[in-house]
């Protein structure tokens, strides 16, 4: 009876974390170039019991078949799905048509470079020419960091990533793909890295200047998982008050017979 409200409990707290990840997406169902969230859920190990030092065996130890100690969070995964795109008229506003992701130069606190990876393509240019995104993070090119002259009254990126400013090359923005999205993970809410074992390819997308990705969720769609997910963790406080109330009986009723 006891193991009951474990097992009840394992199944409200697997509810919660499926709720903060549908909160999650909903809270960033605007966030241009999110992708969405979803979890799976599995059983924990099944246990043997055994019955023991029962007299009706003869106190010999018998099998009685195994135990679910409850449920918890399986996986949690992405869905790298295209969202829609949204014209912005804005210049240094890119979408990706196709799968790839735009490459980014972080630097976090401890001064640490690396490239990163990320589908939210509204950027601003500083005012030394670099192209940046919403953080500060450098946007990058074939040859490195892209830097725009400050002068250029008319700045053109086509399809293909090239990038001019006043009719005059510049650079050509370096679009990553990868095999397995795997050996993605996800940093914040739109950026991604490359974990060991990413293996890089030649991206398809086709760039779209003056366009944003907008976010692949599915705002009803999520609502009635809430609903779904709210329901699921009612029922289990359901079984821990049931089970409550039938402890309650067996020590403060029976007990007094």
């Amino acid at each position: 009876m006891v193991r009951g409200l474990y097992t009840a409990y394992t199944g409200m707290m697997n509810e919660q974390n499926r709720l903060d990840i549908v909160a999650n997406n909903l809270a960033n169902a605007a966030t241009v170039g999110f992708k969405q969230d979803s979890a799976t859920s599995q059983s924990f190990d099944h246990l043997l019991t055994l019955k023991i030092k029962d007299s009706s065996e003869a106190f010999n130890d018998r099998t009685i078949g195994t135990m679910s100690m409850g449920v918890k969070m399986g996986e949690v995964f992405t869905d790298y799905n295209q969202g829609s795109l949204r014209s912005s008229s804005n210049t240094y506003d890119f979408a990706l048509e196709g799968k790839g992701f735009f490459s980014l130069s972080v630097t976090d606190k401890a001064g640490n470079v690396s490239t990163q990876y990320t589908r939210n393509g509204s950027f601003t240019m500083t005012k030394d020419g670099h192209i940046v995104d919403d953080n500060g993070n450098y946007l990058m090119g074939e040859g490195g960091e892209i830097v725009v002259p400050t002068n250029a009254s008319d700045v053109v990126v086509d399809q293909t990533g090239a990038v001019y400013a006043d009719g005059n090359y510049v650079d050509s923005l370096k679009i990553a793909d990868f095999e397995d999205y795997n050996y993605l993970s996800k940093v914040g809410d739109t950026r991604f890295s490359a974990l060991d074992g990413a293996v890089e390819k030649t991206a398809s997308a086709a760039v779209q200047q003056g366009y944003t990705e907008q976010s692949n969720v599915n705002v009803v769609s999520e609502m009635v998982e809430m609903i779904s997910v709210t329901r699921a963790y009612e029922a289990n406080q359901k079984v821990i008050k049931t089970m409550d109330q039938t402890l309650d009986l067996a020590v403060n009723s029976v007990g007094k017979v």
